[in-house]
C-alpha cells in the first residue's frame, strides 16, 4: 500500500492556582489526515486504536462514537472549575471539521450518489463542517478508592453531515454515571 498518512496533536492550558476554585482553561487542537481523492497514494489516517476520552484523543464527546480519528480535525476548548478537593466541574467544547473533502471520515463508510453536481458516486462530505460538541463533566473523589464521574454531551451537526444525509439532523443527546470502585 502506498501510504502517506500523518496526525497531530497540540495543547496549552493554565490553571489558577492562586483563585478560589483553581479554574483551569485548555485549548487543543488535533488532525488526521484523509484521502486526498485526486491522488493513487493512501493519505488517510489508520488510528489502529486510541483512547476514546475526550480529555485524549477523542474527537469530541458524542462525536467520538462516529469519527475515528481519520479525516477529521477539532479545535478544542476546556475549562474547570474544583469548588472542593473533592469535586470539579468539566465543560468541553469541540469544533470538529473534515481534513479531506469527497473523502470517507469513518471507515466502512458506504458511498452515496451525489445528484447535485452529477459527479457520481461520492464518500465523505461536501462541506468540511462536522459538528460542535459540548460536555458538561462531574467528578467526585468519595474516598481513596471511590470515584464518581457523571456527565452529559450534546452533539450539533454541521453542514456537512446534514448535506450528506440531506436533510436536517437532530442533535445527539448523550448523559452518563460511572463509578469506579479499586481494591
Amino acid at each position: 500500500v502506498d501510504l502517506s498518512a500523518w496526525a497531530a496533536r497540540g495543547q496549552v492550558g493554565y490553571t489558577f492556582k492562586q483563585h478560589r476554585w483553581r479554574p483551569m482553561v485548555m485549548y487543543g487542537y488535533q488532525t488526521f489526515s484523509g484521502d486526498d481523492p485526486n491522488t493513487q497514494k493512501l493519505e488517510r489516517f489508520d488510528p489502529l486504536f486510541f483512547q476514546g476520552s475526550p480529555s485524549s484523543w477523542a474527537t469530541g464527546s458524542k462525536s467520538s462514537f462516529t469519527f475515528i480519528n481519520s479525516n477529521v480535525q477539532a479545535h478544542q476548548l476546556t475549562v474547570s472549575i474544583s469548588p472542593t478537593q473533592q469535586d470539579k466541574f468539566t465543560l468541553r467544547y469541540a469544533h470538529i471539521r473534515a481534513n479531506e473533502l469527497r473523502s470517507p471520515i469513518q471507515f466502512g463508510q458506504a458511498t452515496r450518489f451525489d445528484l447535485a453536481t452529477g459527479s457520481g458516486v461520492v464518500a465523505g462530505v461536501t462541506d468540511p463542517h462536522l459538528a460542535d460538541d459540548i460536555f458538561l463533566e462531574y467528578s467526585r473523589i468519595i474516598n481513596q478508592n471511590t470515584f464518581l464521574t457523571a456527565g452529559v454531551s450534546a452533539s450539533v451537526p454541521g453542514k456537512g453531515l446534514e448535506l450528506a444525509a440531506n436533510d436536517d439532523l437532530p442533535v445527539w443527546l448523550g448523559g452518563f454515571v460511572n463509578i469506579v470502585v479499586n481494591y
